[in-house]
C-alpha cells in the first residue's frame, strides 16, 4: 500500500509539471489558433510542450504501476492532489503570490473530492454495457462538451480555461470507460481486438480530449484549467460509471451526510478558488496578464525610494502582484 501511495503522489507531480510545460508550450500561440489544428501543430514545434506531453505520459504509467499495487479507492483520491502540487510550484519556482485563502481554497477543492471518493467508494460494476447504454453517454458525453465549448467562447480568459478543461476532462473520463473495456478485449486476445468499435472511439475521444486542453491551456491561466480538469473527470467517471457498468456508491448510514459535506466542502472550495486572484485576478485581457512566467525578487532599496529593481514584469499568471 505504500508503494501504492507513492507512486500516485509521484504521478500528481507529474500531471501538474505538465500543465505548466503544456501553458507555457501554448500560451504564446496566435489568438487565431483557438480551436483550430494549428494550436496542435504549433505546440508539436515546442521543446517544452513536448516535455509536458512526455510527463503526461510518465504520470498515466505511474498511475497504472499504483493501481498494480493498491486499489482504485485508495489511489483514485491521491491522485486529486495534483492541484496542491500545481499551486506549490506557482509559489515556490514561479514565485506567485498564494494567500492562505488559495491554500485553504486548493485543500478544500482536492480535499472534498478525495473524501467523497473515499466515502463514496463506487464499485460492484460488473455490468457488460449494450450498444444502447453507450449511445445514451455517447449522447450525454457529446452534450456536455458543447455546452462547456460554447460557454468557452465568451467570458474572461480564467473562465475560458476553465470551460475547455471541462470539456477535455469530460472525454478524458470517457476515455477512462473505453480503456476499461479496451483492457478486457486484450485479455481475451489481441486478434478480435481490432474488430470492436472501442479501441477506435478511444483514440478518437483521447485526441478531442487533447485538444480541447491544449485550448484550455491556452486560453488562460493555468490554474483555472487544471482545477477543472482535476476535479471534472473523477466525477463525470463515477456517473459514466454507474450508467455503462452498473457502478454503486455506498450510501448506507453515515455515508450520505459525509457524501454531501464533502461535495459541499468541494464546491465552497472551487468557489473560493474561482473568485482569487490566482485565478480571476488575471484582468489583464491583452493576452498577457495571465501569461506563465517566473518572477523576479524585489530588492530593498537603501534610498528608501522604493524597489531596486528594473520595473516590474508582466502581471503574472491570475495574480495581481509578484510573490
Amino acid at each position: 500500500m505504500a508503494v501504492a501511495v507513492v507512486l500516485a503522489l509521484v504521478a500528481s507531480l507529474a500531471n501538474a509539471l505538465s500543465a505548466i510545460l503544456q501553458r507555457i508550450g501554448v500560451q504564446d500561440a496566435p489568438d487565431a489558433s483557438a480551436m483550430r489544428v494549428g494550436l496542435l501543430t504549433y505546440a508539436l514545434r515546442r521543446g517544452v510542450w513536448l516535455a509536458g506531453l512526455a510527463c503526461i505520459g510518465a504520470g498515466f504509467v505511474l498511475q497504472a504501476v499504483a493501481l498494480r499495487f493498491g486499489q482504485l479507492t485508495s489511489v483514485q483520491p491521491i491522485v486529486t492532489t495534483e492541484l496542491l502540487f500545481l499551486v506549490l510550484i506557482l509559489g515556490l519556482w514561479f514565485r506567485y503570490h498564494v494567500s492562505w485563502r488559495d491554500w485553504l481554497a486548493v485543500v478544500a477543492s482536492a480535499g472534498g473530492l478525495a473524501t467523497f471518493l473515499i466515502v463514496a467508494r463506487p464499485d460492484g460494476g460488473n455490468r457488460v454495457p449494450d450498444l444502447g447504454s453507450w449511445a445514451v453517454t455517447g449522447a450525454a458525453v457529446g452534450a456536455m462538451v458543447l455546452v462547456a465549448v460554447v460557454a468557452a467562447m465568451t467570458g474572461p480568459r480564467w473562465w475560458r480555461a476553465a470551460m475547455y478543461g471541462s470539456a477535455g476532462a469530460v472525454l478524458f473520463a470517457l476515455s477512462a470507460a473505453l480503456t476499461k473495456v479496451f483492457s478486457t478485449l486484450v485479455t481475451e486476445g489481441w486478434g478480435h481486438v481490432f474488430t470492436h468499435w472501442e479501441p477506435y472511439a478511444l483514440v478518437v475521444a483521447g485526441v478531442l480530449g487533447l485538444f480541447l486542453t491544449q485550448n484550455a491551456f491556452h486560453a488562460g491561466p493555468v490554474t483555472a484549467s487544471q482545477a477543472a480538469l482535476t476535479i471534472v473527470d473523477p466525477l463525470v467517471s463515477v456517473g459514466i460509471g454507474i450508467l455503462l457498468f452498473g457502478d454503486r456508491l455506498h450510501t448506507s448510514g453515515w455515508h450520505v451526510p459525509v457524501e454531501v459535506l464533502s461535495m459541499a466542502v468541494l464546491f465552497a472550495g472551487v468557489f473560493v478558488l474561482s473568485q482569487s486572484p490566482l485565478v480571476a485576478g488575471a484582468k489583464d485581457e491583452s493576452g498577457q496578464g495571465d501569461r506563465l512566467s517566473r518572477q523576479h525578487r524585489r530588492r530593498p532599496d537603501p534610498t528608501g525610494r522604493g524597489s531596486a529593481d528594473a520595473p516590474a514584469p508582466p502581471t503574472p499568471e491570475g495574480t495581481g502582484t509578484a510573490g
